[in-house]
C-alpha cells in the first residue's frame, strides 16, 4: 500500500468520517405543522451504521496498525482510527462511524502507554500515562490498573483502561515494560485483604502490581 493512495483505500473501507457540522439552518427545530411553533417535534432516532462485517485492519501487540498486511505509516491516520474504535459486549473491536462499521483484527490491546508522569506521592499520588496515540490517561476510578500473569510463566503484563466499552468490556493499553519498571519503582506496600501487596497509589485508589513473599517489609 503506498503512501498516497492508503487514505482513499482507508475511507473506501470505513466509509466517510465527517469532519465538520453543517452550517445550521434558519430555526435550529423542526416547527410543527399543527401547532406552528418550534420544539414540539418527536427527537430523531439514532441513526444505525450499516455493517460492513470484518475489515482487513489488524492491531499488532506492539501498537501499530496494518491494512491489508502493510503498516500504515502516517500517525495522523493511526490516531483517526483509533478515535472510532469501539469494543462490544462479546470482546471484539469495530472501527465505528456514524455511516458503516466494521469488525477488525486486535492480537492483544490496540494501545500501549509508552510514557508515565506523576504528582504527588503516597495517597495523594496522580499517576499519568501517554499512550502511542498521544492520549493521556490519569490511572484511578475510571481508569483502573490491573496486572495479568502468564498461566506458564506467571510474567506480569499490566495494563490501563483507556475508556469503557459494551458491558464490561474496555479498550485498554498495555503498559509498556520500561513504565512498569517505573511503576515498581514507585511501589509501596499495603494490606489488601490478608495478603500483602505491592502496589502504586493514584486519585485516591490503590492498584496491586503483585504480592509479596511471606516475611518480605
Amino acid at each position: 500500500m503506498n503512501e498516497a493512495s492508503s487514505p482513499a483505500q482507508l475511507a473506501a473501507a470505513l466509509g466517510r468520517i465527517p469532519t465538520a457540522r453543517a452550517a445550521p439552518a434558519a430555526f435550529s427545530e423542526p416547527i410543527d405543522p399543527v401547532t406552528m411553533s418550534c420544539g414540539q417535534s418527536r427527537p430523531r432516532a439514532r441513526r444505525v451504521p450499516v455493517e460492513c462485517g470484518d475489515l482487513p485492519f489488524l492491531i499488532r501487540r506492539d501498537g501499530s496498525w496494518l491494512y491489508r498486511g502493510s503498516p500504515i505509516a502516517r500517525k495522523e491516520l493511526v490516531c483517526l482510527f483509533a478515535s472510532v474504535l469501539r469494543r462490544e459486549a462479546d470482546g471484539a473491536y469495530y472501527l465505528e462511524t456514524p455511516a458503516e462499521r466494521g469488525r477488525i483484527e486486535v492480537e492483544d490491546v490496540p494501545f500501549v502507554a509508552v510514557e508515565l508522569d506523576w504528582t504527588g506521592d503516597g495517597r495523594q499520588q496522580v499517576l499519568s500515562f501517554r499512550t502511542n496515540v498521544d492520549q493521556v490517561v490519569t490511572a484511578g476510578p475510571d481508569h483502573p490498573i490491573r496486572v495479568a500473569h502468564d498461566l506458564l510463566t506467571c510474567e506480569p503484563t499490566p495494563y490501563i483502561l483507556v475508556r469503557a466499552g459494551a458491558d464490561t468490556h474496555g479498550i485498554e493499553a498495555r503498559i509498556n515494560r520500561a513504565v512498569y519498571y517505573e511503576l515498581v519503582a514507585l511501589g509501596v506496600r499495603e494490606w489488601v485483604g490478608c495478603r500483602r501487596m505491592l502496589g502504586v497509589w493514584s486519585c485516591g485508589r490503590f492498584f496491586p502490581l503483585g504480592e509479596l513473599p511471606p516475611g518480605e517489609e
